[in-house]
């Protein structure tokens, strides 16, 4: 049984509640394989620089595309993204468009 403490309930009158999830990106377990910001956040497409790239060994003639990462062929979205907007419309619109830069990998 939970014990009880001895603070007095109480009641609030609240029309709106703000929850943020998804400001820690959680991505520890990714170090030495993607390309990172100082926040842990995954680095893709455009946000990777040309020092980024070399280090990471990037084996193709193109850049990455938009959402993918310093390794050919994997892409992250949503709220790992560096530089992303924490809204899930945006993260649903990512996933769609990397499905599509998924497939076009395939191709390749």
């Amino acid at each position: 049984m939970a014990e009880q403490s001895d603070r007095a309930l109480e009641t609030h009158n609240i029309r709106h509640v703000f929850m943020m999830t998804g400001a820690s990106p959680n991505t520890r377990w990714l170090e030495g394989c993607v390309v990172q910001d100082k926040q842990g956040f995954i680095k893709t497409g455009p946000n990777l620089t040309p020092e980024d790239l070399a280090s990471a060994r990037w084996p193709l003639g193109r850049t990455p595309y938009i959402f993918e990462t310093s390794l050919p062929g994997v892409f992250a979205v949503g709220d790992v993204r560096s530089g992303n907007m924490k809204r899930v419309a945006s993260a649903v619109g990512e996933g769609s468009t990397a499905i599509s830069l998924v497939h076009q990998t395939l191709h390749e």
